[in-house]
Formats: structure tokens, C-alpha cells, sequence
């Protein structure tokens, strides 16, 4: 690790468990699932009929009624997660060059709501009868343009799109801008909204959904012998993230620390984890060296776990593969078991339990495990929270389509 020292000072979360960071964070130390019948589209026509989705969203208090139908949901989750995020860090924006704050933010399919309405239209009625906003609704990067708007901030801004790896690689280069000297605090993390017939289709055909609809907040079961398939899901996560400096000069709160990032690519299968997860186990490895950490320095992992036969256990043979013998005394649990799988948003809500997970010292369950699989063997923290193990050092995994892995690091801060 080189450069400035980066921190956590705020926090700001869009889920299926609620629209602020203290619902996401009760409904997880709880085990609640998130996961319904799918009601934004009509999933009749296929196996997969539940998601993770943000019952009655309401960006009311963040955004007017004007500019929301200029915006697609996805960019309307990562204003008010963004502007939750604000308020949590107490910055004083008055204060501040908006040349040295940024946004990064991770995204996956951009606006598919937006896209599959008016391809319709297009069909339909023909293209003149579009709305005038699709490009600046359906673009993936329009969730950092409209958050950087509703900031001011006029710094270093980018949009990172690597499948379900996108926003712990947002947050990942985050740090490394920050490190840089080229901001001082940077607004990172991620905002998916693609529940509609156009991505439930797509992802139906490839068999890798769950079909298990009887019991939608048992579909997902990460680890468990039975899991069958993903569940698609929705959200925002942001996290600010500082330069030390800049955050002791203006007396903030610090949360946590961010230490360490890997990013690797598997060069194979586009859409299946590589089977003896070398790539995977190296952004682990990598991320730790950046950390200036030894494996058995990390106390807790939280999974990409998404509840898919292969990548579920590819994951536990890659977290045996980088921690040895330790790995079956961390312990381990899937975020995702509770909300389902938010693609290009999913590493950014882990990242908000993982600091949270340090902060409260309290590690959430990975719910419905119920049959331990033989290929799954780890310590999956069952179906109740715990807590009583001092919590230092976070892993956060996340894995996406194209055989992007990024992993991030998070640390209890101390002077």
C-alpha cells in the first residue's frame, strides 16, 4: 500500500429491506428476506417468479416529480442513496473544491426498464413516439452523471461496468484515485433497477435463475445443497470514501478503513466462474498484499454467494485455496441470501454490511441453510447473526459475468 491513507465517512443504501442504511442493516442482523413475487414485471410466462425488488420506492424527499421521469430507477436509487450518504458524512460542501470530489459508480444493464419500454413503442407506435430522454435514462453511466448533478461534485468521474464485480471495482478504483492525490473524497459504489421482462428472459434462457417460487424468501439458500439459481434483485449502495487527511482536518466521524483491492480477470468462460478459481484467488491475494495483510489477519469474508450451484462452491474452493487451514475458522456469509443478486449493485450493499459489520461487531447470517452441501465445507454463519469475535479486517468477494473478480478489503480504523 502507497499513498494517502483512504476512509469510510458515510454511508447511504437503496435495498429490498428498506430504503435507508439502518433497515438494510436491521433486516440483515435480523434475517429477514427481502425476496417476494416479482411485481414489476409479469413473470408468469417464466420459471423464475420472485426477486428482491424496493416495494413502494420513494425518492420523493431527493428528487421532484419533474426530474424523476427524466431519470430511469437505477439513477434515481444512486441520488437517494447518494444524498443519504451526504447526510451521514456530515460534508459541508461549502467547504470544499467540487474539482476534488468524485463519483464512481458501478453499473451492469443501465436502465432495461427504460430500453424494453421503448423498444416497444418503437415497435408499436414507431421511434418518433420515444421519449426524448432514452439515451439519458437507459446509459449505465447516467447514475454517476445524475449523482455528481444533485452534488455539485466536478471531479474525477466514471462509471465501471463489469457484470456483478462492478461496484466493489468502483469502490476499488475509488481508492486508488484517492491514493493518487487526484480527489480527496470520492462518492463510490453501485445502482442496478433491470427487474423487467428483457432481463428476466435473458437470464430464464440461461438457466440461471432459481425456480423454487413457492416460498420466495426461501429461494435464496447460498451454500446450501439445494440451491438452484440466483434471484434477481435491485439497489443502491454508496460509500464515501476520503483521504485521511481530509477527514481528520474536518473532525469526521471515520467508520472504518479501506485497505486493500484486487481485480483479476478468469481469460475463460464467459459466463460460468473458471472451475479451479486461480483468477479469483489471485484478486484475494492481490488485495491482500495491497493491504500490507497476511491471510490469517481477515476475520470475516462476506461471499459473493449467489446461491448458484457453481459459483457457490468454485467460491469456497477459492477461499480454502488463498487461507488454507484457516478458512474453516472464518467466518462466512452471503449478503445475498437475504436480498438476492443486485448485479452491478451487489458488491456496493455488501460493502455498506461489511463496514457495518465492523462498526456493530456483529456478523449477519446467511439464511436458509439448511442441508450443508459436501462441496461447501466452510463456516457460513447458519440462519442466526453472531457476534463476540472482535471483527479487525473484512473481505468482501465479488464475481462477476465475463470472469471479472474484484475484492476489497475494509479494516477497523485505527490512528
Amino acid at each position: 500500500m502507497t499513498g494517502n491513507r483512504v476512509v469510510i465517512t458515510g454511508l447511504g443504501a437503496v435495498s429490498p429491506l428498506g430504503e435507508s442504511v439502518d433497515d438494510f442493516w436491521t433486516g440483515l442482523k435480523s434475517g429477514v428476506s427481502g425476496v417476494d413475487t416479482m411485481t414489476l414485471c409479469d413473470p408468469s410466462a417464466y420459471p423464475c417468479q420472485v426477486a428482491g425488488e424496493v416495494t413502494g420506492f420513494d425518492y420523493s424527499q431527493y428528487i421532484n416529480k419533474r426530474e424523476s421521469r427524466r431519470m430511469a430507477r437505477f439513477s434515481q436509487m444512486a441520488v437517494v442513496a447518494g444524498m443519504q450518504a451526504l447526510e451521514s458524512a456530515h460534508l459541508n460542501l461549502a467547504d470544499e473544491d467540487p474539482f476534488r470530489l468524485g463519483v464512481i459508480l458501478g453499473n451492469g444493464n443501465g436502465g432495461f426498464p427504460t430500453l424494453e419500454d421503448n423498444c416497444r413503442i418503437l415497435v408499436d407506435k414507431g421511434g418518433m413516439k420515444m421519449t426524448p430522454f432514452f439515451f439519458p435514462m437507459v446509459l449505465p453511466n447516467m447514475a454517476a452523471g445524475n449523482l455528481s448533478h444533485y452534488l455539485g461534485f466536478k471531479g474525477y468521474n466514471s462509471t465501471v461496468s463489469t457484470a456483478c464485480a462492478a461496484s466493489n471495482q468502483a469502490i476499488g478504483e475509488a481508492l486508488t484515485v484517492i491514493r493518487n492525490g487526484l480527489a480527496d473524497v470520492v462518492f463510490a459504489g453501485g445502482a442496478e433497477a433491470g427487474i423487467s421482462e428483457l432481463g428476466l428472459s435473458g437470464f430464464a434462457v440461461m438457466r440461471a435463475l432459481t425456480t423454487q417460487n413457492e416460498v420466495p424468501a426461501a429461494a435464496s439458500r447460498p451454500f446450501d445443497l439445494n440451491r438452484d439459481g440466483f434471484i434477481p434483485a435491485e439497489g443502491s449502495g454508496i460509500l464515501v470514501l476520503e483521504c485521511l487527511d481530509h477527514a481528520l482536518r474536518r473532525n469526521a466521524q471515520i467508520l472504518a478503513e479501506l485497505v486493500g483491492f484486487g481485480c483479476t480477470a478468469d481469460a475463460g468462460h464467459l459466463v460460468q466462474p473458471e472451475a479451479t478459481g486461480s483468477a479469483a484467488s489471485a484478486a484475494i491475494q492481490i488485495a491482500l498484499y495491497d493491504a500490507e495483510l497476511q491471510p490469517h489477519q481477515v476475520d470475516y469474508i462476506n461471499a459473493h454467494g449467489t446461491s448458484t450451484p457453481l459459483n457457490d462452491a468454485i467460491e469456497t474452493t477459492v477461499i480454502k485455496k488463498v487461507f488454507g487451514d484457516h478458512a474453516y475458522g472464518i467466518p462466512i456469509s452471503s449478503t445475498k441470501s437475504m436480498i438476492g443478486h443486485s448485479l452491478g449493485a451487489a458488491g456496493s450493499l455488501e460493502a455498506v454490511a461489511c463496514v457495518k459489520t465492523i462498526m456493530d461487531q456483529v456478523i449477519h447470517p446467511t439464511i436458509n441453510y439448511e442441508t450443508p452441501d459436501p462441496d461447501c465445507d466452510l463456516d457460513y454463519v447458519p440462519n442466526e447473526s453472531r457476534s463476540g469475535k472482535e471483527i479487525k479486517v473484512v473481505l468482501s468477494n465479488s464475481f462477476g459475468f465475463g470472469g471479472q473478480n474484484a475484492c476489497l478489503l475494509f479494516r477497523s480504523y485505527t490512528d
